[in-house]
């Protein structure tokens, strides 16, 4: 027998209307080759389950379905369902206010991430079912979590037959169902199941939220990293800074003392393993640091490739060390400069030269931009 690509793990949102479990099992399993669940979670209330349970298991329309059709017979047991818990600890029987709205968030996007982390299983979700929100939460964790093999659907049904009471998926034989005053002959009936493509971010980017609002708000300043923080080229030779199209031209001075706090992000971080900067700092150096003769020596090196002799002019000038003084004046004049420049305060807060924290005589500054958006030539 040939061994099961994945484990198949089927995960419902469901509300009032438990037809859309059985009709996207029924669409599944028509599918070539076809697919059948190795596990079902379906994320509901309790109010949800109690309708669940009623229908797919006290009227056997799930066993039905199953013999029918000749599936694998699927089993709900305890921990079929997934409900979530409200501030008081108990479990929820509807959705109603914005604390309840945010914990149903909270459980769906901890546990399709729970559900990704098996290299060896498949996620088939619907989003069919349950309030709009619920739905949209599904969405949001798949983009967040989701594998390439992961899998998004709707099912879609005949209009007449969506959500009728009667109907659960489509029989062998065909039979006449009521709906208001007409009857429905369910050879009519169509069952599509829509698969919804979606933007995968898994492993593009960090993110180690617990909540729904968390992950977003991570999320989104991940994106923003890549997206809005522009490249940062030091043009030595030029004696010129380039943020994106914007080329900024500094004094020989400046331009070392900037080169060597840039230096200090690139080659003295503290977390290497860290994929981004974020808020961190702890790569800044101090004062007492960036004044010492063995800094002023780096940055003479730096100046020789703009002018030789400025270089012999500036070692002289500082051969004990520079002043704090003369750096703060330095990062000053600089920070204007690129305000003036870039003429977007948010951004030149990323790349001017700005304060970690302040001790007396021992302040930390450093550059905030992400050091894979830094480049010295």
């Amino acid at each position: 027998m040939k061994k099961a690509r994945y484990k198949e793990i089927f995960i419902f949102i469901a509300g009032s209307t438990p037809q859309v479990i059985t009709e996207t099992i029924y669409a599944l399993a028509m599918q070539k080759p076809p697919v059948h669940p190795n596990e079902i979670y379906i994320i509901t209330t309790c109010r949800g389950r109690e309708i669940a349970e009623n229908t797919l298991i006290k009227k056997d329309i799930l066993n039905q379905l199953c013999d029918e059709y000749n599936f694998p017979q699927i089993l709900l047991k305890d921990n079929s369902f997934i409900i979530p818990s409200g501030c008081a600890g108990n479990r929820l029987d509807d959705i109603r206010d914005k604390d309840e709205n945010e914990a149903m968030g909270d459980l769906i996007t901890s546990f399709i991430r729970e559900k990704t982390v098996d290299p060896a299983a498949r996620l088939h979700c619907s989003i069919a079912g349950g309030r709009k929100t619920m739905s949209f939460y599904m969405g949001a964790a798949m983009q967040l979590f989701g594998r390439p093999w992961d899998k998004l659907y709707h099912v879609l049904v005949t209009p007449e037959f969506e959500s009728n009471p009667e109907f659960f998926y489509k029989p062998k034989k065909q039979k006449i169902i009521k709906c208001h005053d007409k009857k429905l002959n369910t050879d009519n009936a169509r069952i599509i199941l829509a698969e919804l493509p979606f933007i995968r971010l898994r492993d593009k980017l960090s993110i180690d939220g617990a909540g729904f609002k968390e992950l977003v708000a991570e999320g989104q300043k991940e994106i923003d990293t890549v997206l809005v923080q522009p490249q940062l080229t030091v043009k030595l030779s030029q004696c010129a800074v380039q943020i994106g199209r914007k080329t900024i031209k500094l004094t020989p001075q400046h331009l070392v003392i900037y080169t060597a706090y840039l230096k200090s992000k690139l080659y003295r971080c503290k977390h290497p393993e860290r994929q981004y900067c974020k808020d961190c700092t702890d790569c800044f150096p101090s004062l007492l640091e960036i004044t010492t003769k063995a800094s002023v020596e780096e940055m003479a090196k730096d100046m020789m490739l703009i002018s030789p002799s400025k270089a012999e002019d500036f070692m002289h000038k500082y051969r004990e060390g520079a002043g704090q003084d003369v750096i703060r004046q330095a990062i000053s004049k600089i920070k204007k400069m690129i305000t003036e420049e870039l003429n977007n305060e948010a951004l030149a807060s990323c790349y001017a030269i700005t304060t970690a924290f302040r001790i007396y005589n021992n302040t930390r500054h450093g550059i905030r931009a992400e050091k894979g958006k830094i480049r010295i030539e």
